[in-house]
Formats: C-alpha cells, sequence, structure tokens
C-alpha cells in the first residue's frame, strides 16, 4: 500500500487545485490572494467591466506579477526563450 501526500488549494469551500508539494500550494493559494485583491482594486476602478472580464484580468495579473512589476517600475519584461523546433513535429519525408 502506498501513502500519497496531496495538498490541496480550497478557497470558499471550493478545491481550486491539488499539488504534490507544499511549497506549489502555497505559491498557487498565494497567487489566488494577488488576483483577488487585484479583483478589488479593478472594480473600485472608474473601468467598465464585467465580472467576467474582471476575473481574466485580475488572474492574468496575478499570473505575472513578476513582470506586473517590472512593468510598473519602468523596465521592459523579460523576453520568454524561444522554443526549440521539436524534431517529432518536423516536415515528413516525401
Amino acid at each position: 500500500m502506498a501513502v500519497i501526500v496531496k495538498y490541496i488549494v480550497v478557497r470558499n469551500g471550493e478545491e481550486k487545485m491539488t499539488f504534490a508539494t507544499k511549497r506549489e500550494a502555497d505559491a498557487y493559494d498565494k497567487m489566488l490572494d494577488i488576483a483577488d485583491n487585484m479583483f478589488e482594486f479593478l472594480e473600485k476602478s472608474k473601468l467598465k467591466l464585467t465580472e467576467n472580464q474582471l476575473e481574466k484580468i485580475s488572474f492574468c495579473l496575478a499570473e505575472n506579477k513578476d513582470d506586473v512589476v517590472g512593468i510598473l517600475r519602468g523596465t521592459k519584461p523579460k523576453k520568454k526563450p524561444a522554443k526549440k523546433a521539436d524534431p517529432k513535429k518536423a516536415k515528413p519525408e516525401k
């Protein structure tokens, strides 16, 4: 018999995500906290956005917080490295 430890992030009684490590679960929980705070901030703004739009924008900003902080400090976001070509997806030979 195997014992498996799982860390589950729960918000308002709803399971959001399951992780293998506490560190990953804590990071995701923190990201959700940031998204909640961004939602409240945007909701109080003069922007006319639907609740769905507010949720998507808040989640996007929270997921990319490191880039957002850099942008707010006046620096350009780091470019993500280009993905290497997958040899399995190469053009088939004739």
